[in-house]
């Protein structure tokens, strides 16, 4: 980036709305801020941000309405911030197209934390290298090759395409029924325990403790993420089921 990432922070909280500023300033990001709906969708058009924070619940126009508004005039990255426990709401707005979710109350270190993994993933898409780092794991995406701890890792071809929609997304939250549609078919999106067996196979080879897992991270309810950070244990369990070999992709 040639210049410091601009940020538009948007909440009704102005107390919120100073805890964004001062973290992220002090991170050496731009920020910029709007009180509702409306003036964020002027600044938006106003400024130009490299992403938006935005609240769901707002008097005016909630965040789902201003993030699809902002969907038709631009990409830009959006993380949503939710009320603690509102899976409702995260679902939607990762079906809407929301980059990721902050619940609040959060802490500065996980908000600076979370801009920084959205836009790396936002801005680090045009590289010429298609390679996912995370921790000891590494994954090729264009060879097809995965290495932990330097050595090749053979994965079965469910198992490749599971990875590599997770580390194609990595730091995004994926729904358990996109993740379903997209490795087995729409036929098998609600066939949630089917998920859980092959992420757990996934982690038997990746994770160190693949039943306290720090790569491939459980959101209850909602989805997967493979996390480049490594910061926390996952609140998932690996679930087990007597291996099926479907074929091995190098």
């Amino acid at each position: 980036m040639s210049a410091e990432p601009l940020v538009l922070a948007v909440d009704d909280e102005a107390g919120i709305l100073r805890l964004i500023k001062l973290e992220l300033s002090t991170q050496g990001f731009r920020v910029v801020t709007a009180e509702n709906g409306e003036q964020a969708l002027r600044m938006a058009e106003e400024h130009r941000p490299d992403i938006v924070l935005l609240d769901i619940v707002m008097p005016d126009i909630t965040g789902l309405e201003v993030m699809r508004k902002l969907r038709e005039r631009t990409n830009i990255p959006v993380i949503l911030l939710t009320a603690k426990g509102s899976d409702a709401d995260k679902v939607r707005g990762l079906e809407m197209g929301a980059d990721d979710y902050l619940a609040k109350p959060f802490s500065p270190e996980e908000l600076s934390a979370r801009v920084r993994a959205v836009l790396r993933r936002a801005l680090g898409s045009a590289g010429l290298e298609n390679i996912v780092r995370a921790g000891d794991v590494e994954v090729d995406l264009n060879r097809r090759l995965v290495k932990r701890k330097g050595e090749l890792v053979t994965l079965t071809r469910t198992e490749w395409m599971l990875l590599q929609h997770l580390a194609a997304n990595a730091g995004k939250i994926m729904l358990n029924a996109e993740l379903l549609s997209k490795v087995w078919g729409p036929e098998y999106r609600d066939d949630l325990q089917y998920l859980r067996v092959w992420v757990s196979r996934l982690r038997r080879k990746l994770e160190d403790e693949p039943s306290q897992p720090k790569l491939i991270k459980t959101f209850q309810g909602i989805g997967y993420m493979f996390d480049l950070g490594l910061e926390e244990e996952g609140d998932g369990q690996a679930a087990e089921e007597e291996e099926i070999d479907i074929g091995v992709e190098a």
